[in-house]
């Protein structure tokens, strides 16, 4: 009896050692790093949290914040219906997503804060895409190129950028344009003196009664107005600025924006997008 405890005794003792020699890797291999499940729950929380495109489909609609006075991009024709390019673009887009687009005129100059307040779901016409709003915003892969130009009366002394030295030049508050004349510090610093206003279309009617001298503008809408009445502007050649047109973004709607982009690109390959470029530029414009 003494014999057989021993021996009973011993392959315990055996036992307990054979676990305890075990190769630590062998412990832990069968339950994940407490990183690997951190990133898991992360990633899984990001998904849930991101509702943004849900949203959209659930009231069937997004609402676009736009300035209605920025022809061709967006603006309201002779019977007060707002059209334009980015307009017939969103149109387009909603469609194929299977929603409406709703149309939303708003303070350009306090757009991002219409965007982060949820009065608006987009930011979408003739946007440009500068670091400063890629800070407060969400914006989309570019989808138009454009360029700041100065414009003057068609019977003006000004030739150049250097010419408008000492003189009044009129820009829309809160628009890249602005942005661009303030960008460059020799030209900004040469300005006699800048106005501003609350859209394009009064700065060029100032600017045709005499009540500025030039204009700093998207060249999209310099080239529409010259176009309408070419006895009475005049682009300057120099450009102040390259730049290109985005969607501004809640950010964090990453599924709302991907959405979106998808359609664009839908469109370009069933040749939606030409369509409407064309109708509006006479060539295909877009860059998505």
């Amino acid at each position: 009896m003494k014999k057989f405890l021993l021996l009973a005794l011993a392959v315990v003792f055996a036992a307990a050692l054979f676990v305890g020699c075990a190769p630590a890797g062998e412990e832990t291999s069968s339950a994940p790093s407490e990183s690997a499940s951190a990133q898991t729950d992360t990633d899984s929380q990001s998904s849930a949290e991101d509702d943004s495109l849900q949203k959209i489909m659930d009231k069937g609609e997004f609402i676009m914040g736009m300035d209605v006075s920025f022809p061709p991009m967006g603006f309201k024709d002779e019977e007060g219906n707002l059209t334009g390019f980015d307009v017939e673009l969103a149109q387009a887009v909603a469609e194929h997503m299977g929603v409406k687009v709703n149309l939303q005129a708003i303070d350009w100059n306090a757009k991002e804060m219409e965007l982060n307040t949820g009065t608006i779901d987009v930011i979408w016409n003739g946007y440009t895409i500068t670091p400063e709003r890629q800070e407060q915003v969400l914006m989309s892969e570019p989808y138009m190129e454009n360029a700041q130009v100065i414009v003057v009366r068609a019977d003006s002394d000004i030739n150049s950028l250097a010419d408008v030295a000492g003189k009044t030049l009129g820009v829309q508050d809160g628009s890249s344009a602005e942005e661009a004349v303030n960008a460059d510090e020799e030209f900004a610093s040469s300005i006699g003196k800048t106005v501003k206003f609350d859209n394009n279309v009064m700065a060029l009617m100032d600017l045709a009664n005499g009540q500025v001298d030039a204009v700093a503008v998207d060249s999209v809408v310099a080239d529409y107005y010259s176009a309408q009445t070419p006895d009475t502007y005049k682009i300057l050649d120099e450009t102040l600025a390259p730049e290109e047109y985005g969607i501004g973004f809640r950010k964090g709607d990453e599924a709302f924006m991907n959405a979106v982009m998808d359609a664009l690109k839908e469109m370009k390959e069933d040749g939606t997008a030409a369509e409407i470029s064309n109708k509006w530029f006479g060539r295909d414009v877009t860059t998505f």
